[in-house]
This record gives C-alpha cells, structure tokens and sequence, in this order.
C-alpha cells in the first residue's frame, strides 16, 4: 500500500472556523503574538496566557470537522496515510484520520512545567494553581516561538517514505516546518491546494487553485479512481 503524507495548515481548520494564526494587522485576537506565544510572555502573565488559550479552546470545541478532514479520513481506505498538521486542534482526529503527527503541540492537551513528558487530556479551563502530580503549574501543550519543536525528527523521518505528497491549507514559508518537504523524495508526485498558490505548477507538482474544502474531496477522489 503506497504511503500518502499529507502536510496541513491553518487554511484547512479556517473552513471549520477555526481563525487563522494571525491577523492582517500582525496581531493574534488582539494580542501581540509574543505576549501569549513565547515562554517571554508566560512568565510574565501567565494569567493572560491560560485565558487566551482557554478562549481558544472553548472556540475548538464548539466547531466541527469540514469536507477536506472527511475526505483525508476516506482516503486511509486505500493508501497508508500519513497527516503531518501545523495545525493544533483535533479537527483530523475527529473526522476519522487515525494517524496525525502535530508538528507545534495539541490544544486539547496540558503538560507539567516540571516535566514535559508529563501530558495529559484537558478540555476544561486552565488556571493559575492547576498542577501536576508533583505540585508543579500546567501549561498548554503548545510549541511556543523560540521552543524546540520536538515532532519535527518523526515529522521528517515521515516524509522520507512518502510516495505521494499533499500540501493543504499551508504556503510551506514559515520554517521549521517548511523544511519538511526537502526530505520528500525527489521524483514523487506532490500536489499542492490553496485558493492563492504562491508558487506555479511543474513536473512533479501539481497545483489546485482551491479552497480546501474543495480542493481535497476531488483530489482524494482522484487518487481512489486511480488506485482502484
């Protein structure tokens, strides 16, 4: 069974109503990115910070799954796939996809401060004095700007076995995760979807100028045609 690896972004979750990372204007809700995004801004309003993502957590679970996480599920029925998401909501999960890698961390999820492998399942609120089993602050199981990005060695290993490629929702410019398709193999078929593709089509790439609530469902029913 050939190996699909499917690289998404925000634009997939935007069609759920899910909002973008950031705004025109640069900001994030209002916030500056660094002041609920960085370990800078945790330790210096940690109250702003667990509000924030509370309110985005609120957000996540009061939207659903659109046609392209649905048709990514589909797709596992004949390819071995493989979704590799910036994304850090469970919308894949949720439609069916049973084998999603987060690249930046998982809303739905807190981890201790003292302990980073300590993670546990969270869809309540976050607060100031929630603590883990050894009496330390839980904090968003979130990669922030200036932290490592621990998913990023299995993201790349992923990639390198991949024998079709599917960018969604992503322009694939904002680094590390950027990266990821320089470890796809050469000769392999990739496709990219976006509504404004930034780049142009050429032997091996192949573009979908849509969204991708519509992009995906015919791309996935492509491939299945050709499969079967």
């Amino acid at each position: 069974m050939k190996n699909i690896v499917v690289l998404t972004g925000a634009g997939i979750s935007a069609e759920s109503g899910i909002k973008t990372f950031r705004d025109a204007d640069g900001l994030w809700e209002g916030h500056d990115v660094m002041e609920v995004a960085s370990p800078a801004g945790w330790h210096n309003n940690m109250e702003l910070v667990l509000d924030f993502y509370n309110k985005r957590r609120k957000q996540l679970l009061q939207v659903e799954p659109n046609a392209a996480h649905y048709a990514l599920a589909e797709l596992q029925d004949v390819f071995n796939v493989k979704i590799i998401t910036q994304n850090i909501d469970d919308l894949h999960e949720r439609a069916g996809s049973k084998n999603v890698t987060h690249l930046h961390g998982e809303l739905l999820k807190v981890r201790s401060t003292f302990d980073e492998d300590l993670v546990m399942d969270w869809k309540k609120d976050l607060s100031v004095g929630d603590f883990c089993e050894h009496h330390h602050q839980l904090r968003p199981h979130v990669v922030w700007f200036g932290e490592a990005v621990p998913m990023f060695l299995k993201a790349s290993q992923i990639c390198s076995e991949a024998h079709i490629l599917l960018i969604i929702g992503t322009s694939m410019q904002v680094y590390p995760a950027a990266g990821l398709i320089d470890f796809a193999p050469e000769d392999i078929p990739v496709y990219f979807i976006d509504p404004k593709p930034n780049i142009s089509s050429s032997e091996n790439l192949n573009i979908i100028p849509e969204k991708a609530s519509v992009g995906v469902p015919r791309l996935v029913d492509e491939l299945t045609k050709k499969k079967r």
